[in-house]
C-alpha cells in the first residue's frame, strides 16, 4: 500500500512539475511524452493501491513487475524528455511488457483470501 501510495504522491508531483515548470523548456511534442509517462505513473500507482485494498492475494512478483516494469517505462520517458535523448525511448517499451506482465500475472495468480 505504501509504495502504491508514495508512486501516486511522486506522479502528482511530477505531472505538476511538468504543467508548470516544463512547458517554457521543451516542445509540445516532448510535453506530451512528459504526460504519457504521468498518466501511466499514475495508473500503475492506482493499480497497486486497488490491489492492496481487496480481499485477494497475488503473487510478489506482480509487485515486482508493475514497479520495475513503470520505473523503466516512465522513467525513461522522463529522463528522454529531461536529457532529450531519444535512445531512451528504445528503452520504454520493455518497461511496458514488464506493466503487463504483472497484471497478467495478478490475473492468473490472484486468489479470494475468503
Amino acid at each position: 500500500m505504501k509504495t502504491g501510495l508514495w508512486l501516486l504522491a511522486t506522479a502528482i508531483v511530477l505531472g505538476a512539475f511538468g504543467a508548470h515548470g516544463l512547458q517554457a523548456l521543451v516542445t509540445p511534442e516532448r510535453l506530451e511524452t512528459w504526460d504519457t509517462a504521468v498518466r501511466y505513473h499514475a495508473w500503475i500507482s492506482l493499480f497497486l493501491l486497488a490491489i492492496a485494498r481487496t480481499s485477494f492475494q497475488t503473487s510478489d512478483w506482480v509487485y515486482r513487475l508493475v514497479v520495475l516494469g513503470l520505473s523503466v517505462f516512465s522513467g525513461s520517458l522522463y529522463l528522454l524528455v529531461l536529457f532529450d535523448a531519444p535512445l531512451l525511448g528504445a528503452i520504454t517499451p520493455i518497461g511496458g511488457i514488464l506493466m503487463i506482465a504483472g497484471i497478467v500475472t495478478a490475473a492468473i495468480t490472484c486468489r479470494s483470501l475468503d
